[in-house]
């Protein structure tokens, strides 16, 4: 009790002290007994401020990314109060660091904290926040700059994964101030649920990460920061899917580009200006958006001719009558406007890559070609995977023997099948087995009777379930020419595999029970 007595009359003392000394001399003191006790102290402290200077309007980045860097290495484990807030826009619950409160840090074996520090301001109704940083004295030199590199990187790549993307789609005012509307880009498709095989799904992965790790390595090389990829496959193969997956992959926003509505050249440029960083700038069906793709040689000598007839009209570059060109586009996907911003990503899709023109998808503005077709027995596992939660099924072998036959379906429609029968496992396999097995005699029957590759929807799944019931040799009636069978046709080979696969099929759900 005496020592505490002691104690309080010291601190009665000093504040005597401090009302009768002048206000000058207070603040000498209290300066050198910092200065003393900073000396003695094994550690060095370094404040940031939320705002450069004292004006309190230039927010200080390095104060944001040290809020960000603390967001993303969990500071609920180190810290006892924290903040919580989310944004209407947003379903992510974000904090910070409560006020006058400490976070502790590990960096290259030594131990760090950092404290949040919030004063009033006298006669204000606002406050002064800043960060302090608190490491080791003897090793200051060797550890702020590397640490706070590290805090910066951390910050930008949380912000990036974080931060809500947006859908894009141009409006029609592309040399306005903004080209371009969006809502919150929430697609569900990635890597795990897409239905590719292993080998292109691992082949695409490591491609995007490569660039989006690859700024340094693009500007050694003079080049800019950017990749294309050229998408085709029949409808749906499943082409938008993968588009939301890269999105998805990179933490990207996606630009849809609707070519119809660009009104010239100097619109499409001005939609690229005003595209961000980080994104996929998507331009589907490309083959089909405007008249790109023709016989330049033929437009040549219309232009030509035109030119010739009415030279006081069209003048010097009239940009095609005031549409969107084949050389603006280029110049959009691979020229001196292309290198407007970094990390983006350019996709073309089309249905037919034989329709689009060769300097559209040379190497350097296409960088990749992925093809994009039917589904193999890995890509039919994931789908049966996402849509009926099964991860085998006694029918497996018989859909891999007519996978291998020829009988493949496109993502989609096997999609469809089993969303249309996801109440049932064995209902919705059946009926890829089904369909398949039509696929199978539909690609027969187009070879011999001339009809289109794809055209089979006249082939309903029911029709051909009814015909693998009949007689096989009922299968040829009203063709007398199919009724020629030659011994080891292909089609005497599909019929007896088609009837081996229904005795297979008719022997598993014997066996089932069914």
């Amino acid at each position: 009790m005496e020592i505490l007595s002691q104690i309080w009359s010291f601190l009665g003392l000093l504040t005597v002290l401090q009302n009768v000394l002048p206000t000058q001399l207070v603040s000498l003191l209290h300066s050198t007994y910092e200065s003393i006790q900073d000396f003695f102290s094994p550690y060095s402290y370094f404040e940031i401020p939320e705002f450069n200077g004292y004006c309190g309007v230039d927010v200080n980045d390095l104060y944001r990314h040290v809020n960000l860097y603390l967001n993303s290495i969990n500071s609920s484990s180190t810290c006892r109060r924290l903040t919580l807030s989310r944004s209407k826009s947003s379903n992510r619950i974000s904090y910070t660091v409560a006020p006058n409160q400490m976070v502790r840090d590990a960096f290259r074996g030594h131990h760090l904290s950092w404290t949040h520090q919030v004063d009033s301001v006298q006669d204000s109704v606002e406050e002064k926040r800043s960060f302090t940083l608190k490491l080791p004295k003897r090793h200051r030199l060797e550890l702020l700059n590397p640490y706070l590199e590290q805090v910066t990187a951390r910050a930008e790549e949380f912000k990036r994964v974080s931060r809500e993307r947006r859908l894009f789609t141009n409006n029609g005012h592309g040399s306005y101030e903004s080209g371009w509307s969006s809502v919150p880009f929430r697609h569900p498709s990635t890597f795990e649920t897409l239905a590719l095989e292993p080998e292109l799904k691992t082949q695409l992965m490591d491609d995007l990460t490569t660039f989006s790790e690859g700024q340094e390595f693009y500007h050694k090389i003079g080049r800019a920061w950017k990749r294309g990829y050229l998408l085709y496959g029949p409808p749906g193969s499943g082409k938008s899917s993968l588009i939301a997956a890269m999105a998805n992959f990179l933490c990207y926003d996606v630009y849809d580009l609707e070519l119809s509505k660009v009104s010239d050249n100097s619109e499409l440029r001005a939609l690229l200006i005003q595209t961000t960083n980080r994104s996929i700038i998507v331009i589907e069906d490309i083959d089909c958006s405007i008249n790109l793709t023709g016989d330049r040689m033929a437009k040549t000598r219309n232009n030509q001719s035109m030119h010739k007839k009415n030279r006081h009209v069209i003048g010097n570059d009239t940009e095609d009558n005031g549409r969107v060109t084949l050389s603006g586009l280029l110049n959009f996907t691979d020229g001196l406007w292309s290198c407007c911003g970094e990390e983006k990503v350019i996709v073309f899709t089309t249905n037919h890559k034989d329709n689009v023109d060769p300097a559209l998808v040379r190497c350097g503005r296409m960088d990749m070609h992925v093809s994009l077709g039917t589904c193999g027995m890995h890509a039919f596992k994931v789908l049966v995977k996402n849509y009926l939660g099964l991860d085998s099924h006694v029918q497996f072998d018989v859909v891999e023997s007519c996978i291998r036959s020829g009988g493949t379906l496109t993502p989609a429609h096997i999609g469809e099948i089993l969303l249309r029968n996801r109440r049932d496992a064995d209902v919705a396999v059946k009926a890829v087995l089904t369909a398949m097995q039509a696929k199978i005699l539909g690609a027969d029957m187009d070879t011999t009777d001339g009809r289109h590759e794809y055209d089979d929807m006249e082939r309903t799944p029911e029709s051909t379930g009814r015909r693998l019931m009949e007689s096989p040799d009922n299968w040829l009636e009203g063709s007398p020419e199919k009724k020629k069978k030659k011994e080891g046709s292909t089609w005497d080979k599909n019929v007896k595999f088609l009837v081996r696969l229904r005795s297979l099929t008719k022997s598993d759900s014997g066996r089932r029970g069914i």
